[in-house]
């Protein structure tokens, strides 16, 4: 299971996803006061303004995703299509960030932190691991030919 190189993709990917849990995605500045935006939402001074349990499902859940797809290795068209849902979900997910960010708040200026790329790297490697599997399973399918 570890030895294959989807399932390195795919733990980077959960173990980025969890850092979000960690780290700011952005400060948003706006007439004169800074708000932190993580996953618990958007704050001042530690006083929250705007849950954020959206954001906070979804990193959950993708996170969740990427692991029961790692577990899954035996079952490859089961492995593609739980990543492509994660894939999907990536895409939500920057979605919600954009919302928060932008849509919150007309005017602000908005300053994006190392947690706001971590799902388009999540994507990419998401893609990377798609392919990895497609290729194993050509390779399985190859050698059941030669029997």
């Amino acid at each position: 299971m570890i030895q294959r190189i989807q399932t390195l993709y795919l733990l980077v990917s959960a173990i980025l996803l969890a850092l979000l849990f960690a780290l700011p995605i952005a400060e948003i500045a706006k007439d004169g006061a800074i708000y932190l935006f993580n996953y618990a939402g958007i704050s001042q001074n530690g006083t929250p303004l705007k849950s954020g349990f959206v954001i906070s499902f979804l990193v959950g859940i993708i996170v969740l995703l990427q692991m029961v797809t790692i577990w899954s290795y035996t079952n490859r068209t089961r492995q593609i299509r739980m990543t492509i849902c994660s894939i999907f979900l990536l895409v939500g997910l920057l979605g919600a960030f954009s919302f928060f960010t932008y849509y919150s708040f007309n005017g602000a200026q908005i300053s994006f932190k190392l947690g706001a790329i971590f799902p388009l790297i999540a994507i990419v490697l998401d893609y990377l691991a798609i392919r990895s599997i497609k290729k194993d399973d050509a390779l399985i399918r190859s050698i059941d030919r030669i029997r």
